[in-house]
């Protein structure tokens, strides 16, 4: 067996995807990435549509309501379907979909209604205080309207896809971001000052009830015999999570530390592969923290709009490199690969190419960066 594991293990079936038709060669090389190494290149997505005249027309269908749009699990799945057939997935880009309504669902989960809006919704929160009473309410409801949906959701897209497309489960964010949704950043900040017992507590509630989340979650998608996946794209055998903290922008690294970091390794534990999220040049002072977890692996770096330029962020990549963890580098040109090249080491790089629109061009990029060294 290869030292990432990248070989099939005893009993495990071949995948077999029409939109990827070398997707176990493209496994093996995420398998590497996943340790800091290289299979035979650099980890590299490089994806564009299709020719006018080789794409499927999209579904179209009037909705009264945003909140009916997202609701329509048969129109989503057949949106899905048509979204990832129009793309070229070259090089190690594949093609997955996941069930989904927003980022704020885990939330959902517990009582929090969502508002839904054209490409995201958003929680109203709803725990008003920290009674009692109000907390032993606050439970994890598994046949909550939201629950289900994504249930009817994720059996769509499994329908549709089955040998076409991996299907991934939906955006999960436990930890602060949950609390946030559920007290509202504001009353979150205060209640770090005033009641960091009880924030502490809930944290820990939420993730075990996250555990049981993905574990359902995670146990139908592998029997139905996709790779776990979700949003990020990022590719595993077994347990694959993206951690993630978007409100500790706005707190301490006490308050990070003593409340939130410790739910987060509790998280990647639970998992085999961990890629954490680090969105914000305010969440940046935590780097150094994440980089001595051993369960994190990699580390998505997400500077924020207009903030975007991966040449801008060359000394968060060598740090990341230099800590042996795995990471991706966005919206690279072509013309940008020499740079690249002389910056950083293909181990452990998770390429994602830009402005390339024709396999010619894709086959060029990557005869380049398979001569990296």
């Amino acid at each position: 067996m290869s030292p990432w594991g990248g070989r099939l293990r005893r009993g495990e079936k071949r995948a077999v995807f029409d939109f990827k038709p070398d997707f176990e060669q493209v496994l093996e090389r995420y398998e590497a990435w996943w340790n800091g190494a290289v299979l035979d290149r650099a980890l590299t997505s490089i994806s564009f549509a299709k020719p006018l005249h080789e794409r499927i027309a999209l579904p179209e269908k009037t909705f009264a309501a945003q909140r009916a749009r997202w609701w329509d699990a048969q129109y989503q799945a057949e949106l899905a379907h048509a979204r990832l057939a129009n793309m070229v997935y070259g090089a190690d880009a594949v093609p997955t979909a996941y069930a989904n309504l927003g980022p704020d669902v885990f939330a959902a989960f517990y009582g929090c209604e969502l508002v839904f809006a054209e490409t995201t919704s958003w929680s109203e929160p709803f725990l008003s205080s920290w009674q009692a009473e109000a907390l032993e309410a606050l439970r994890l409801d598994l046949q909550s309207s939201y629950f289900k949906k994504i249930d009817e959701l994720t059996d769509v897209l499994l329908d549709v896809g089955r040998g076409k497309f991996n299907v991934g489960y939906t955006d999960l964010h436990p930890g602060a971001d949950a609390l946030a949704a559920l007290r509202g950043p504001e009353n979150l900040c205060i209640d770090l000052i005033e009641r960091p017992a009880e924030v502490a507590a809930l944290c820990r509630r939420v993730t075990q009830g996250f555990l049981q989340v993905y574990d359902i979650y995670h146990e139908r998608l592998s029997s139905a015999g996709n790779y776990s996946a979700t949003w990020l794209g990022a590719i595993s055998r077994g347990k694959m999570h993206v951690p993630c903290n978007d409100f500790s922008c706005m707190i301490s690294e006490r308050h990070f530390v003593d409340l939130f970091l410790p739910e987060i390794v509790r998280e990647c534990r639970h998992m085999d592969r961990n890629v954490y999220h680090l969105d914000g040049p305010q969440a940046l002072r935590f780097l150094d923290l994440l980089l001595e977890v051993p369960e994190i692996d990699a580390v998505q770096w997400v500077p924020g709009a207009g903030q975007d330029d991966w040449k801008e962020w060359i000394e968060v990549f060598q740090q990341i490199q230099a800590a042996d963890k795995a990471f991706i580098v966005y919206r690279v040109l072509p013309d940008e690969l020499d740079l690249l090249f002389e910056k950083l080491r293909p181990e452990g790089v998770w390429l994602h190419m830009a402005g390339i629109q024709t396999r010619e061009a894709a086959d060029a990029a990557l005869k380049r960066i398979s001569a990296w060294r």
